[in-house]
């Protein structure tokens, strides 16, 4: 192999990832007990039939900085059977997503909720937002003209898809700051994709947090925050994983690689030193040649993706609808949606 082109591995590479239950993964990963959660950060982790919930809660500055995460609660299913057409299975999370939303939310009965569905609808793995917003049921404007059989069962609820500023021109942080202003909802709820760490998370991910979303984040293309501090509102977000940037893939895959090569390699050979004194910054270096020139711009989805993000739409909305309105359940949510 020839000479490894020098490079600021520094400023040309990072292990890109939304997810707080992966940020907390790398934290446990750079210490000598794997067990121990970083200082300020309580973990809790629930066990389901098809799903595993597990509650982030970062509690101070210190968690916060040792996380690189602001403070608050990040919670995150997972399940392999959102990836398919596991109709049960998918029942079962709607129910614990509005569970987990209504806890999160914390809304009273006349509560005015405006939902946005972050992300560009003509590029599938960041349509998320938009197609989500499609089956959201609205009913801010019918407030006064409901039928009496079920003006009780639904609260305010406005929602927009404001797509992104190389459609539109606008920032979407100004756009959703003008509706809220105007609108004067109570909550925000933020729906966006994300970007992952390990492959096995995309699309079988979706997370909840209370701290706010910045657009765009998840592939580097970082907009105005939407939070309480720059909108005056709790601010929910609610994610999905839909990419992994390739060169965080290819980190991996290397440390998947270079595990096994050193099991399999006898002791004290000058190949097994080898593997083990490979230093991170040579690791790096090796993975920003490898994809030079798409170190920073390349990401990778499912091939089907389209199918996916169609129901993980319909589960995530569902789940909204049920969370948002007091008298819609499981059982008669396909008469609003």
């Amino acid at each position: 192999m020839g000479k490894l082109k020098e490079v600021d591995v520094k400023n040309t590479f990072q292990i890109r990832t939304d997810l707080a239950i992966e940020a907390r993964e790398l934290i446990q990963e750079s210490q000598e007990k794997k067990e121990d959660e970083p200082n300020g950060v309580k973990v809790e982790t629930q066990e389901g039939d098809c799903y595993t919930l597990t509650r982030v809660s970062i509690i101070n500055d210190e968690g916060s900085k040792a996380m690189g995460k602001p403070k608050g609660e990040y919670i995150t299913i997972e399940s392999q059977k959102l990836k398919e057409n596991a109709v049960d299975c998918h029942e079962e999370i709607i129910k614990l997503l509005a569970e987990q939303l209504r806890k999160l939310a914390k809304t009273k009965e006349d509560d005015c909720i405006l939902v946005a569905g972050l992300g560009n609808w003509n590029i599938t793995p960041d349509a998320l937002g938009p197609k989500v917003i499609s089956r959201i049921l609205v009913t801010r404007h019918l407030q006064g003209s409901l039928p009496v059989e079920i003006e009780g069962t639904v609260r305010p609820v406005a929602a927009i898809s404001p797509g992104v500023m190389g459609l539109t021109g606008i920032e979407t942080g100004e756009i959703i700051k003008g509706l809220v202003e105007k609108v004067k909802p109570t909550l925000l709820i933020a729906i966006d994709a994300l970007a992952a760490r390990r492959s096995s998370r995309i699309n079988a991910t979706i997370q909840m947090s209370d701290t706010g979303v910045a657009p765009g984040a998840g592939v580097g293309n970082k907009r105005m925050m939407l939070s309480q501090e720059t909108l005056g509102i709790p601010v929910i977000a609610i994610g999905v994983p839909t990419v992994v940037d390739a060169a965080t893939l290819v980190n991996d895959t290397m440390d998947r690689i270079l595990a096994s090569m050193i099991e399999q390699t006898k002791k004290g050979t000058d190949f097994y030193r080898m593997l083990q004194d490979l230093e991170e910054e040579e690791k790096y270096t090796m993975i920003t040649e490898i994809l030079d020139p798409y170190t920073e711009n390349m990401f990778v989805t499912p091939k089907e993706v389209d199918a996916v993000i169609d129901r993980l739409s319909n589960i995530i909305a569902n789940g909204i609808n049920i969370a948002l309105h007091p008298g819609i359940t499981m059982e008669d949510i396909s008469k609003y949606s």
